[in-house]
């Protein structure tokens, strides 16, 4: 790769150990159980078929004075501290090492015990990755409560590993100098099984589309965190493992679980990968939330029947008639509350009766937010050329002209989050480009 004159990154990840369930006293453990009403990810799964009483919980278990006193004593054997391994390591998920050395004030450490699956006895202990030697990590374990007679299955190990700067690649996750090559995963720099999932699925659809000489899919930050995690690679980069937090998005109240389909089921839809059948079971569950929305906003109710309700959830009463929309944006009300009034609902699901009352209850926020959208969304549509050279455009900056050149945007919107690329510089290339259309 290097002879082809890709540029590599040097950076590390590790993971925990795997501990023998039947080893542990989960009876000396805190408990977190799984959610009473889980709502499914997909439109496609039957809520029914969640039967809470199966779930498998998740434990918790805390660091103490001597897991810290062991690890201080070995931390010359870490692979990381003994200068063995170099890279840079995944800020938010970082070795128990690091953690002692980083918050050195704090007295114990949080950690998940996490069953791998229903069927087998592996436990994952969330929290408490290492490169540390295996003796080591034997001590460290059986210092932590409930673990005296703990088994490992699998040790815990840390991996250094090169990959890829993502600033060479377009916003197809394609190398730019390259055609034909494509990147995803932790390959672009990222860290975690859904980053890499996301950038595969994207990266995927776009060397296919390529072949068959059709447009590409690039989704804008605005639909989804796969459009917010590949834009932030391609035109920030990444100087650390890279992880997608809701922080990340300046659209978060849009990216939404309860709207995910209504963002991206359509371009799955265009593009050949959502089946004529499940689009339009999708298109009668937009039908019915718009539906519901709207009889809500339509639908008054006297200020007894309305008072009833208000007084019964601590809120101000009403002295005039009120519309079911208007009781829902109180913030003691809930849709399932107000159905309470007149229970005549469009027969929805738990996830569309969701979605109304997050349509309903935030509506001017969700609206503030479209708006800032669509005047980005104006400026992606602002096309730059892709051969221009910048350090010949007058007014630019020495480093707007360098980072520009290095990571040669593709529209307007895209250069103004370029990390050394200020609005000033931005005013300059609107300027420059109405002069040579």
């Amino acid at each position: 790769m290097r002879k082809v004159g890709i540029r590599l990154l040097r950076f590390k990840t590790g993971t925990p150990a795997r501990v023998k369930k039947e080893t542990i006293h989960l009876d000396e453990l805190e408990i977190q159980p799984g959610e009473d009403d889980p709502i499914p990810f997909s439109s496609q799964t039957d809520p029914a078929e969640f039967d809470t009483e199966k779930q498998t919980p998740c434990y918790i278990v805390y660091t103490n004075e001597e897991t810290h006193r062991i690890i201080h004593e070995n931390i010359h054997r870490s692979a990381m501290y003994s200068g063995q391994i170099h890279g840079t390591g995944p800020r938010y998920c970082p070795s128990i090492e690091d953690k002692l050395v980083r918050f050195a004030d704090k007295e114990r450490h949080q950690l998940f015990v996490e069953p791998l699956g229903e069927n087998t006895e592996e436990m994952y202990i969330q929290g408490f990755s290492t490169s540390l030697p295996t003796d080591v990590q034997r001590k460290m374990l059986r210092s932590l409560k409930g673990f005296q007679d703990a088994q490992i299955m699998r040790y815990a190990y840390a991996i250094e590993y090169d990959c890829a700067d993502p600033l060479q690649m377009d916003s197809t996750l394609e190398f730019k100098e390259m055609s034909g090559l494509f990147g995803a995963g932790q390959f672009n720099g990222t860290s975690g099984y859904e980053e890499a999932a996301a950038q595969g699925l994207i990266a995927g659809i776009n060397a296919a589309r390529k072949i068959k000489g059709l447009k590409p899919v690039i989704l804008p930050r605005s639909s989804s965190y796969i459009g917010t995690l590949i834009d932030d690679l391609v035109t920030k980069g990444t100087d650390e493992p890279y992880r997608m937090m809701t922080s990340r998005s300046e659209f978060r109240l849009l990216l939404r679980q309860d709207n995910a389909e209504e963002r991206l089921l359509p371009i799955g839809h265009d593009i050949g990968l959502v089946s004529e059948e499940r689009y339009n079971e999708y298109l009668k569950r937009q039908e019915r939330i718009n539906n519901e929305i709207a009889r809500l906003e339509h639908m008054f109710v006297s200020p007894a029947a309305a008072n009833i309700l208000l007084e019964k959830n601590g809120e101000s009463p009403v002295v005039t008639g009120v519309s079911m929309a208007d009781l829902l944006r109180r913030p003691g009300l809930t849709y399932e509350k107000i159905m309470e009034i007149e229970n005549s609902g469009l027969g929805l699901t738990g996830k569309e009766a969701v979605s109304v009352e997050i349509k309903v209850k935030y509506e001017g926020y969700l609206k503030h937010q479209l708006a800032a959208a669509e005047k980005i969304g104006k400026a992606e549509k602002q096309s730059l050329p892709t051969d221009v050279d910048y350090s010949q455009i007058d007014g630019l900056r020495l480093e707007a002209r360098q980072k520009l050149n290095a990571v040669r945007p593709k529209t307007i919107g895209q250069a103004s989050r370029i990390s050394g690329v200020n609005p000033a510089d931005i005013a300059v290339l609107m300027i420059w480009l109405q002069k040579n259309k």
